[in-house]
């Protein structure tokens, strides 16, 4: 299993989710499938940011591509959230050209396709 490039330096902006994922007024209804999902919101960003991060290990990165602003990968997870409740959250990265980080670009709940249980 490849995990993510840089994984140990991986960058998790704040502002991904207070500002758009997890915002009710900007995150066209990202925040409430997280809230509903896991069981994140505003008031425990902190918490979904570390099991994001702790979580980096256990799954593999796929290579999307490159393109002018660097290279970019995709990490497909299985989170427990605060709730106690399992959902597959997707994430996506890039490994910047100008800063040389690997930086969090997204992240969303992703339905289950064929899933048996919730």
């Amino acid at each position: 299993m490849k995990i993510l490039p840089k994984v140990n330096e991986a960058v998790i902006p704040i502002e991904k989710f207070t500002k758009y994922a997890l915002d009710p007024i900007n995150g066209k209804g990202k925040h409430s499938a997280f809230e509903m999902a896991l069981g994140y919101n505003l008031g425990n960003v902190a918490l979904l940011i570390e099991n994001i991060r702790n979580n980096l290990y256990h799954y593999p990165a796929l290579y999307k591509g490159d393109n002018e602003f660097g290279t970019t990968y995709s990490v497909l997870m299985c989170l427990v959230g605060v709730n106690g409740k399992t959902a597959n959250v997707l994430t996506s990265w890039i490994d910047d050209k100008q800063t040389g980080q690997m930086r969090l670009t997204s992240a969303y709940i992703k339905k289950r396709k064929g899933a048996d249980h919730d």
